[in-house]
């Protein structure tokens, strides 16, 4: 749709660049580390009331929300649309502040602007993508307009992995569980990962493994009373190995690459004795064309089959389920279907380097809204995921601003706007076109 000059005029006029990097350093100055989102859900709920047609904070355990918002002509019938995305935990502050101690750095949750950047926990992961959603959901409201098909913004906590007893994605089981009272209807989702401003189509599939080598421990000077589970893991220590340079002679992915996996952890030992126990976790990654369950059975075997003490026992764990009991399945959407095309020219024509079709190097949780709701998804927001979950975390200004008006482009452009003052309720500028559902 094109929009008419006086149209384009207010949206323009409505911009404000200094209340949209406000709204994201506001966010980041609220502690959300995974197992204590409520707060930041309560914050994003008051940023959209009086803005968008409802709004919901659906406490789910304690300190544990997500927010719901939804904001079109008629968001009881209409269907289509578009829904944005975005997790509202953060991984742990721990040592971020002897880090930059004595430095503008030294909170975590200061957010200062430092060289064009605005520094923080999760600035980038992604507290970036659901401050750009909300200052131009802000800017459009500020113009007089509104969608005509619903936008709407789920915010929701557990995204995260590394605290324990949480991030197995129980704020996005949480929504759709209870998608009958706070619906979801969209033709396309954008989940606000950081991507650097690239479409990202599909992303890889994971599962992490914990590993248990029992033996049995004796003192040091009668070894042969013992069974060394240190030295059984040495040798699944080298079939790990050996099982990630097989998998990365296999065929690649176009955009994900090869499947592999990464050992993360060795602990046993200790005592000045037989180690009777030695505890490995792994990583695996997958592709689409890979099976969970499969690359299970396959792991376990190598494991097993490593092991030349009969009276070691093995146990294995999978303690990340997200949209499989196992682990997280790989995620693909179409990048011809019509709405990501026209996503994507826009983002170009705001960041003519920006735009291209690629993959993220991480899961996320696109699979459950593809699997349970129907809904393609893509991942599309400002900042570098390189330097997420570290000390360095930080997002660039000018590539947030852009990205506000990316989002808001997208949604004129997509959904149709309607004047708000317009007397009848409303207005001839809207798009007709329906570019229809991915096949």
């Amino acid at each position: 749709m094109n929009l008419s000059d006086e149209l384009v005029a207010r949206v323009n006029a409505a911009r404000d660049d200094d209340a949209a990097v406000a709204i994201l350093r506001d966010l980041v100055s609220i502690p959300s580390v995974t197992g204590d989102e409520e707060a930041a859900a309560r914050w994003a709920a008051d940023q959209l009331r009086g803005v968008v047609s409802a709004v919901e904070v659906d406490v789910f355990a304690p300190n544990r929300a997500n927010t719901w918002a939804t904001w079109g002509t008629d968001t009881e019938s209409a269907s289509g649309g578009l829904l944005f995305l975005g997790h509202l935990d953060t991984v742990h502050v721990r040592g971020w502040t002897e880090h930059w101690a004595g430095t503008e750095r030294e909170s975590p949750y200061g957010a200062p602007i430092i060289d064009g950047a605005v520094w923080g926990r999760g600035v980038a992961d992604c507290k970036g993508g659901i401050a750009v959603l909300i200052a131009a959901l802000r800017q459009l409201h500020r113009s007089g307009l509104a969608p005509v098909k619903p936008v709407t913004a789920l915010f929701v906590a557990d995204e995260e992995s590394g605290e324990e007893g949480s991030g197995t994605s129980e704020g996005i089981k949480r929504a759709i569980a209870v998608a009958d009272r706070m619906p979801i209807r969209a033709d396309l989702a954008i989940y606000g990962e950081p991507t650097t401003m690239q479409v990202y189509t599909s992303h890889m599939g994971f599962f992490i493994t914990d590993i248990v080598l029992t033996g049995k421990s004796a003192y040091f000077g009668r070894p042969e009373l013992g069974v060394d589970a240190l030295r059984a893991a040495d040798e699944v220590l080298r079939a790990l190995w050996a099982h990630d340079e097989d998998l990365r002679t296999r065929a690649a992915d176009p955009l994900i690459g090869t499947p592999s996996l990464l050992v993360t952890g060795v602990t046993g030992g200790g005592s000045v004795a037989v180690p009777g126990e030695c505890r490995l976790s792994i990583i695996r990654k997958l592709t689409p064309d890979e099976d969970l369950s499969a690359a299970r059975d396959e792991l376990e075997a190598v494991i097993r089959g490593a092991i030349s003490d009969p009276r070691v026992t093995v146990s294995t764990s999978y303690p990340a389920s997200r949209d499989h009991e196992l682990g997280g399945t790989p995620h693909v959407t179409d990048p011809e279907f019509e709405p990501v095309r026209m996503l994507q020219q826009i983002v170009k024509r705001h960041l003519p380097d920006r735009g291209d079709i690629d993959a993220g190097p991480y899961w996320s949780e696109g699979p459950f809204l593809r699997r349970d709701l129907g809904i393609p998804t893509v991942y599309l927001a400002p900042g570098d995921i390189s330097h997420c979950h570290t000390f360095d975390e930080h997002m660039n200004v000018d590539e947030y601003l852009a990205a506000v008006s990316v989002y808001l482009q997208f949604i004129v452009d997509y959904c149709g706007v309607r004047d708000l003052g317009h007397p009848s309720g409303t207005a001839p500028h809207h798009t007709s076109a329906n570019p229809g559902r991915e096949g």
